[in-house]
C-alpha cells in the first residue's frame, strides 16, 4: 500500500476518468523531454523519485508481469559506481553484455544515428575524425555526465527478449514522468557494457539481466552538450496503412 505521504499518482482504474487534455498533455511531455547530458550536483529530493517511479510502475506489461526492477543510486552510492565503471572504461577493460548489442546500423537507422552523434559534436565544437575528443566524450557516460543519481533497470532472464521489452517501455515511461516533474533524464546501454561490475557492486544475482542505466537529476541547461534536441522521422516514413 502507497502511503499518503508520497502524494500516490496511483489511481482507481475503475473510477479513474481521462482528462479532457490528456492527450495534449502527453504530446506536450513528449516533446519538451530530452536526453540531458550535463547535470548540476544537486540531488533530486525522494518524494519526487517516488512520484517518478509511481507513475512509471503503471506501465503495461507481458501478462501483467511488471518484468523490470529497479536499482537506484545516490550520495556516497553514485560515487561508488561511478568509480567503478569509469574505472573500468577508462582502462579499456571490456565484458560481454547480457543482451547483445545491434549487429549493425545500416540504411536510415545508420543515418539517423549519425545525425544525432553529429549534433552532439557540433554543440561540442568537436571535429570530425577528432577521434581523441570523440573517445572523450563516449567516456563520460561512464561518469554518468555529472548527475546525481542512476537507475538500473534489470529483469529475470528467464523471462528473455519479453522481459526486456517489457523494460523499455517502463524506461520510456520513467523518462517521461520525471520530465513532467523537471527531471532531466538520458537512458543509456552504455552502463550495461559492464554488467558483471553492476552485479558485483549493487549486489545484484546471477540471474539478473541488466538492461540499461538511466541517468537523472537536475540538467544543466547552460552546458553546450544540451543545447540541440534530436529530429523525428515523419510518419509517412514509419508507417504502412494496409487497407486490403
Amino acid at each position: 500500500m502507497v502511503s499518503a505521504d508520497t502524494r500516490s499518482v496511483v489511481v482507481d482504474r475503475q473510477s479513474a476518468q481521462t482528462p479532457v487534455d490528456a492527450a495534449s498533455t502527453l504530446e506536450q511531455l513528449l516533446a519538451v523531454r530530452a536526453s540531458y547530458r550535463a547535470f548540476t550536483p544537486e540531488p533530486v529530493p525522494e518524494l519526487t523519485i517516488r512520484r517518478i517511479l509511481e507513475t512509471a510502475q503503471l506501465t503495461a506489461s507481458w501478462c501483467n508481469s511488471q518484468s523490470w526492477q529497479v536499482a537506484i543510486t545516490r550520495g556516497a552510492g553514485t560515487e561508488r559506481l561511478r568509480d567503478a565503471l569509469y574505472g573500468a572504461a577508462s582502462t579499456g577493460a571490456t565484458e560481454t553484455t547480457d543482451i547483445p548489442f545491434p549487429r549493425e546500423y545500416r540504411g536510415v537507422h545508420r543515418d539517423r544515428r549519425r545525425e544525432s552523434g553529429f549534433q552532439l559534436y557540433n554543440a561540442l565544437g568537436i571535429e570530425r575524425g577528432d577521434r581523441a575528443r570523440q573517445q572523450e566524450q563516449a567516456l563520460q557516460n561512464f561518469t554518468f555526465f555529472g548527475a546525481p543519481h542512476i537507475a538500473i533497470i534489470h529483469t529475470d532472464e528467464a523471462l528473455g527478449t519479453y522481459g526486456a521489452v517489457d523494460c523499455g517501455g517502463y524506461v520510456s515511461n520513467f523518462l517521461t514522468a520525471a520530465a513532467a516533474h523537471g527531471v532531466g533524464t538520458v537512458a543509456q546501454a552504455a552502463l550495461a557494457m559492464y554488467p558483471n561490475i553492476l552485479r558485483r557492486e549493487l549486489d545484484l544475482g546471477e540471474d539478473r539481466t541488466i538492461v540499461c542505466g538511466i541517468s537523472f537529476g537536475f540538467p544543466d541547461v547552460e552546458h553546450a552538450s544540451n543545447s540541440y534536441r534530436t529530429t523525428r522521422a515523419p510518419i509517412g516514413e514509419i508507417v504502412e496503412w494496409i487497407d486490403n
